[in-house]
């Protein structure tokens, strides 16, 4: 089974950012390097590394700014790439897709269960989907299956 993640919002506080908005408008990328976790990353990074132990293959399937330009996601998709390595240094994703905003995220992966803070990403996948206050208990329950 694959776990896709979403970053902005779900693993990291982009949100939290204090002028996250102005800076995303102004093609700043500095909102995606200093976002902290929304949650314990070394429990994330444990579960994470059992799952995949076990043969789930684990991704990160995340949107760059809206109305960016093809230039501006690709500095986005590097800051994402190194807040990972940054933040999760012993995971090692098996897929990390940065995509254009909006862009329907099933259709980009197509498998697996998703954690996303976005309700209608949740509704538009096609198989269990979970926001991300379920992350570790759900991860947890499939790492003690073992």
């Amino acid at each position: 089974m694959k776990i896709w993640f979403d970053m902005d919002g779900t693993i990291a506080d982009l949100y939290g950012v204090n002028g996250w908005l102005e800076m995303l408008i102004a093609e700043d990328t500095t909102p995606y390097t200093v976002a902290k976790p929304l949650l314990n990353l070394s429990i994330l990074a444990r579960y994470l590394n059992k799952v995949q132990k076990m043969g789930h293959e684990i991704g990160i399937i995340s949107w760059g700014s809206k109305n960016s330009t093809e230039d501006y996601l690709k500095k986005v998709a590097c800051a994402k790439y190194h807040w990972l390595l940054k933040h999760l240094p012993s995971v090692n994703w098996d897929y990390v897709k940065i995509t254009n905003y909006g862009v329907n995220k099933w259709e980009t992966c197509r498998d697996g269960i998703l954690f996303d803070d976005e309700e209608q990403n949740r509704t538009n996948w096609m198989n269990d989907s979970y926001a991300p206050c379920q992350i570790l208990e759900i991860l947890k329950n499939l790492a003690e299956r073992a």
